[in-house]
């Protein structure tokens, strides 16, 4: 069985605040909703804004900046 809605939005909202403090992930929020935001169509956009070795530039300086050390945040 899958992970519930809640604690999906649960993890969400702790990762955005801890990336982003609480008032900037409140803000976020508003701003999504407030927006009518369309993930998919933003995704698109963006990714289709880049070349191939762009994407994978940037998923290897990601990966670089951010090494897997086999812990995960729990909630």
């Amino acid at each position: 069985m899958g992970v519930s809605m809640t604690e999906v939005m649960n993890r969400g909202m702790m990762c955005l605040i801890e990336k982003m403090g609480i008032v900037e992930a409140e803000r976020f929020i508003s701003i999504i909703i407030r927006e009518k935001f369309d993930y998919t169509k933003w995704q698109r956009d963006y990714f289709d804004a880049k070349t191939p070795e762009e994407i994978s530039n940037e998923a290897s300086q990601f990966e670089k900046a951010h090494p897997f050390t086999g812990e995960a945040i729990r909630l």
